[in-house]
């Protein structure tokens, strides 16, 4: 049996390149911190909820907030199964590792087209897109952020009936305003001219966006209809060899069926391959 690197043998033979990407998807998950805060809630309809609610909406006035410190579990972070509280990204170490090599791989092979995500939160997993363009030294590609800014749409189960109940709509903390995310590229120094805002609905803002082709294609939409309207308007603009990721395939039933019905209808054989307990993931291949 051949014995296999140490940890301090495979950081001395790591690149600075891959070092820098390294330390980013530590930092951008905040794993490598240890302990995090945690805000306090209290259930809607509870006595403590009652009885603190209105002290804590008093504080929030003043942008004060009552947090607990919580220490991080490293393998629910690394498996993106949390929502962090302060991290830019909540996908996880799995999946930031899958997006790093799908770009560097298309980097590497020359395939033509830019870098999107629909759907990107905090804007950690466009910032890691920007983050490997820079440490490879590419000028030319540009890295797409597609979001409402607004958080995810009311379900329309009429003309989309697997979102019936989706309740994604609801979350307050899925909605990240286009200036916080902004300020997020700004503190790793990734806010430049290499890095585009489509603001808006998918149905309103992807049909229409000015991208030529693309090299990589993530989607981080969660419903059926925010994932069938991101393939729908962009999945004919992904080069040969460029690749198709999908979030939250295993996390969302509606969000696997939307895949499942756009390949059945395009007739896509390339093989789906998993990433995680959530994410998949496929290169296209004609």
């Amino acid at each position: 049996m051949t014995p296999q690197p140490t940890t301090g043998e495979r950081i001395m033979s790591a690149t600075p390149e891959e070092l820098y990407l390294d330390l980013m998807k530590k930092v951008l998950t905040r794993i490598a911190f240890g302990e995090h805060l945690q805000a306090i809630a209290f259930p809607k309809g509870s006595l403590r909820g009652a009885l603190f609610g209105p002290v804590q909406a008093a504080l929030a006035r003043r942008r004060i907030e009552l947090v607990k410190a919580q220490t991080t579990k490293v393998d629910v972070r690394a498996e993106g199964k949390d929502w962090p509280r302060d991290a830019e990204t909540m996908i996880g170490l799995v999946r930031l590792d899958n997006l790093q090599a799908c770009v560097t791989d298309v980097l590497r092979q020359g395939v033509p087209g830019d870098l999107i995500e629909t759907g990107v939160w905090r804007g950690g997993a466009v910032i890691f897109m920007r983050a490997i363009l820079k440490a490879y030294r590419d000028p030319t590609r540009i890295v797409w952020a597609a979001d409402s800014f607004e958080g995810l749409p009311r379900p329309d189960a009429a003309t989309y009936p697997a979102d019936a109940g989706d309740p994604h709509w609801s979350f307050a903390t899925l909605a990240v305003s286009l200036e916080q995310v902004q300020s997020n590229f700004a503190r790793y120094g990734l806010l430049d001219d290499q890095v585009r805002f489509l603001k808006g609905w998918f149905k309103d803002t992807l049909p229409s966006a000015p991208i030529e082709r693309l090299a990589v294609l993530r989607l981080d939409g969660d419903m059926y209809e925010s994932t069938m309207d991101a393939l729908g308007a962009l999945y004919a603009r992904v080069s040969p060899g460029g690749y198709v990721i999908i979030d939250d395939y295993g996390a969302v039933p509606a969000c696997k069926q939307a895949v499942e019905d756009f390949r059945g209808r395009q007739g896509i054989a390339d093989e789906l391959r998993r990433i995680d307990w959530s994410g998949v993931f496929w290169q296209k291949r004609a």
